[in-house]
């Protein structure tokens, strides 16, 4: 199973030109059943990003375009009154998919994105008084342009807190880039992706993440982290959904590296990204700065 796991990051590779260490961080993501949100300046590759993990999954993907005058009916639907049978009928949303990418999402009102809580945290929707299911896997890749440009409005502590990692692709190194216009053609690079993993095998290797194995140590050391965050004023304390989101990361990350145990190394990897974004919501991607601290000044006894 984990044979087809390593043909998706190299497909993806493929496509994405020097980034793996961020496509093995939102492949982890995925895995560890999380969402993920991109920060990044337009043109940096976040849509393609999107679009290529569902293509080599094989799930289905819907965008959908943030803006100031997008509504929540919008985006997990309403229901309709249709005068032939002259009874309402639900006419779903674009949140009703596997894969839903919000673009730009801090350009919409704050009562659009708070339309997504409720679907993040219980993959559900509340509709008239009634509770729909979404689908499985329901993964939602967010993206958002830097805070200090035009028209953006910063998403509240409440929204950030739903998002396991916070990633930014950056610049493409030179040689990196030089192949990108290389391969500049009509056709998309997405059209070389196929399906390398199918819904059910996704779903095995999910069910793998929390049987990988934590040792009292290793809980320990999580903790700490999480506790020292705790202890401190210049930054906002770690809750109880963000220490387990970092252990399922963790485990996801070990499992991708082909470990059925966890390792101090696996939480230090993945830390800044599950951490940064809940000790200061006003950072910046690209910034790791407090839970650099945090790793520096934490003992580790493992």
């Amino acid at each position: 199973m984990l044979t087809q796991l390593v043909n998706v990051e190299r497909s993806l590779n493929n496509v994405i030109l020097g980034k793996a260490s961020q496509i093995r961080l939102a492949l982890c993501c995925l895995l560890a059943e999380g969402h993920l949100l991109l920060e990044d300046l337009p043109g940096m590759g976040k849509t393609t990003l999107a679009h290529a993990l569902a293509n080599s999954l094989g799930l289905s993907y819907r965008r959908v375009q943030f803006t100031n005058d997008l509504l929540p009916g919008d985006l997990v639907g309403m229901n309709i009154y249709d005068s032939r049978s002259q009874q309402f009928r639900f006419q779903a949303g674009p949140v009703f998919s596997q894969v839903l990418l919000a673009d730009e999402i801090n350009r919409a009102s704050p009562k659009t994105q708070s339309a997504l809580l409720e679907a993040m945290e219980e993959k559900q929707v509340s509709i008239d008084g009634e509770t729909r299911a979404l689908p499985k896997p329901f993964f939602v890749i967010a993206t958002q342009n830097p805070i200090f440009h035009a028209g953006t409005s910063a998403l509240p502590e409440s929204q950030l807190d739903r998002f396991m990692f916070r990633l930014s692709l950056g610049f493409p190194d030179r040689q990196a880039e030089r192949q990108l216009l290389q391969r500049d053609t009509s056709n998309s690079r997405l059209e070389l992706l196929t399906e390398q993993l199918s819904f059910d095998q996704l779903q095995l290797i999910q069910q793998q993440v929390p049987k990988v194995h934590a040792s009292d140590a290793l809980l320990d050391y999580l903790l700490s982290l999480v506790d020292a965050s705790r202890q401190r004023n210049d930054m906002l304390p770690l809750s109880p959904r963000a220490s387990k989101a970092l252990l399922r990361a963790a485990k996801a990350f070990a499992l991708i590296d082909n470990r059925d145990y966890v390792s101090a190394d696996d939480v230090k990897q993945v830390f800044p990204f599950v951490a940064e974004h809940r000790l200061d919501p006003a950072s910046s991607a690209q910034n790791s700065q407090l839970s650099q601290m945090l790793l520096h000044t934490t003992p580790c006894l493992i």
